[in-house]
């Protein structure tokens, strides 16, 4: 019995824990003074821009209040933040933390840091910046191709807070003065594209009380459902970007068939023709293609600060049409890398500007970093969820280059913000890939030099064999008959010499050494010649031809030393030594050229 009583008391206990936790965490004597909020419906996203005044009901300081967010809204929230000016400094950005409270399931709630003690009876002004996606419905959901657009849009008359509010004010912008309906909760105007609801005063904590309207709204309802954004980083300056889309037109579907023919004669105000993106201002090479192609409807304008790309699809995309597509473009690493040592840091963008008022349901970011980086740390300015890394091959990889994945869902322009990527790298290894290639083409001609020095053949060709040696024969033959014609020019200049010096002496000293040359090459070339004869019998009379009208070119010019002894020695006279000689020499060019015929002809 003392045992189920101990267990009674433990859950009593527990539950008062429970609720008193969950009320004293709002238990701090703040009141908001004044509310003044404005929400812009006048695209398709629904912006709310809340101005607060804060104040210290209480006895002691306070450094933060809680914010929260509408239930009705509280799943299509993309972005919150708060703005205040701290005493003696510009205005700034607060910190906001996501805080979960047990007895408030149906909403978020942030707590908010001051930066400083707000003392009581103190008060400090804030402003809240909420975004939504998706918080209009097409209303009817189908439309034909001529019809306007008229969307729905559910909310709360009096602002979401844990607070008492004393006085507030709610401003809606509409995107046209035309206006189905709207609910009224006086006191409640309605002027041109404007509605105004308030000032309500003393509004309790929590306070909750249905806000409906239903109004025009022909803007671009242009969703990106899913999104690919690869960031490819090389350390030899360059940086490739590649966007993926699947975009959809989220407004009223279409109803009936599309006609051509009606869409060139009558404007078709939901529809979207095209839109326009804005990249960074070093952008190069940028293309827009699909799985057809490139995509030929695209303008590029180039700003002082940015690139403008008009993207035109193939059609214009009515409700419940979709498109898919992708971009990319370079820039320069200089710009975005930065690097102390081997200590580097990658600063870009989350995401680019894709259109005006752009919503992006699903983020897949995807940065491939240089073989061989270590040490990496992804730093976002907002959470997002990092995935399991993955590795990528290109050319002249090895073990692959590290890929850094992370994912975030309901973007919108707000989130155009810088992340920061970490990492090391060895600058030795930017040489890895040229040394490759090197060895590359080193390892390629070695084969083709092995291959081209050795026989491959299972068994011999002795014909083929005996062709290449004869060829070689023929080659050696030739060079040494280039060199006996040479002897013969030394030869003529030997008696030109003595003719003019008249020394006996020396020139029979040059006689003998070039005999003695002239026999050596006689010689080898009969060698060669009779190894020629060998390998190709059929030569053999050439050969033979070509010995006689060698040594008869030999006597013409033993002929021509003698006659020139003779008329040194007086024994001839000049006139018969110029005949003579002009017979010898004329003979001695004629057998030069049939023996050049015939040794080409071998």
């Amino acid at each position: 019995m003392s045992s189920l009583f101990l267990r009674l008391a433990t859950v009593v206990v527990l539950l008062f824990t429970f609720f008193t936790v969950g009320k004293s965490d709002f238990d701090s004597k703040l009141v908001f003074s004044e509310v003044s909020r404005k929400i812009d419906l006048s695209t398709q996203l629904a912006k709310v821009s809340t101005s607060l005044t804060i104040k210290n009901g209480g006895d002691s300081n306070t450094r933060y209040f809680h914010l929260s967010i509408e239930p009705s809204l509280v799943d299509k929230l993309s972005y919150v933040g708060v703005m205040g000016k701290i005493p003696d400094e510009d205005e700034s950005s607060l910190t906001l933390i996501e805080v979960d409270f047990k007895s408030h399931r149906e909403t978020k709630f942030f707590k908010v840091e001051l930066g400083f003690p707000l003392k009581p009876g103190e008060s400090f002004d804030v402003t809240v910046e909420e975004v939504f996606v998706h918080a209009m419905t097409p209303f009817p959901t189908k439309i034909t191709q001529s019809e306007k657009q008229y969307v729905l849009f559910s909310g709360n008359h009096y602002y979401y807070t844990p607070y008492t509010v004393k006085k507030q004010t709610t401003t809606v912008s509409l995107a046209t003065s035309s206006v189905e309906s709207y609910s009224k909760l006086k006191p409640t105007s309605l002027s041109d594209n404007a509605i105004t609801y308030g000032p309500y005063v003393d509004v309790g904590a929590l306070s909750a009380n249905p806000m409906r309207i239903h109004f025009e709204n022909n803007t671009p309802f242009l969703s990106v459902l899913g999104m690919t954004r690869t960031v490819e980083v090389s350390h030899w300056g360059n940086i490739a970007v590649e966007e993926t889309y699947h975009i959809k037109h989220v407004g009223a579907e279409l109803k009936g068939p599309f006609s051509r023919y009606d869409y060139q004669r009558t404007p078709a105000p939901a529809s979207i023709k095209s839109f326009k993106s804005v990249l960074p201002a070093a952008a190069s090479d940028v293309y827009y293609r699909d799985e057809i192609g490139n995509i030929s409807t695209s303008n590029l304008w180039t700003q002082e600060d940015s690139v403008e790309l008009e993207l035109r699809p193939r059609f214009p995309l009515f409700g419940g049409w979709q498109t898919r597509f992708y971009m990319g473009y370079n820039v320069p690493s200089y710009e975005y890398l930065y690097n102390l040592g081997s200590k580097y840091i990658l600063k870009m963008r989350v995401i680019d500007h894709i259109f005006d008022e752009f919503v992006v349901d699903h983020l897949t970011i995807k940065i491939i970093l240089p073989e061989g980086c270590r040490d990496i740390e992804l730093k976002s300015p907002f959470p997002m969820e990092e995935g399991k890394r993955e590795v990528h091959y290109t050319y002249l990889d090895t073990v692959g280059r590290p890929v850094i994945v992370a994912r975030k869902t309901n973007l919108v322009e707000q989130h155009i913000q810088d992340f920061e990527l970490h990492y090391s790298f060895n600058k030795f290894l930017l040489f890895q890939e040229p040394l490759l290639v090197f060895g590359a083409f080193y390892l390629l001609f070695m084969l083709v030099i092995i291959y081209m020095r050795m026989d491959f053949a299972i068994s011999k060709d002795e014909a083929n064999e005996s062709r290449m040696r004869a060829a070689c024969l023929t080659e050696e033959a030739q060079r040494l008959l280039d060199r006996q014609s040479g002897l013969y020019s030394v030869y003529s200049d030997a008696i030109l010499k003595f003719k003019s010096s008249k020394d006996a002496s020396a020139f029979a000293n040059a006689r003998k050494k070039l005999d003695g040359d002239y026999r050596s090459i006689s010689n080898q070339i009969s060698q060669v010649m009779t190894s020629l004869c060998k390998e190709q019998p059929g030569v053999s009379e050439k050969v033979t031809d070509l010995q006689r009208k060698e040594g008869e070119k030999k006597q013409l010019l033993d002929a021509a030393i003698s006659l020139a002894e003779k008329i040194v020695n007086g024994r001839l006279s000049k006139q018969g030594y110029v005949e003579s000689e002009s017979s010898n020499k004329a003979k001695r060019q004629k057998l030069s050229a049939e023996i050049e015929s015939l040794a080409a002809s071998l």
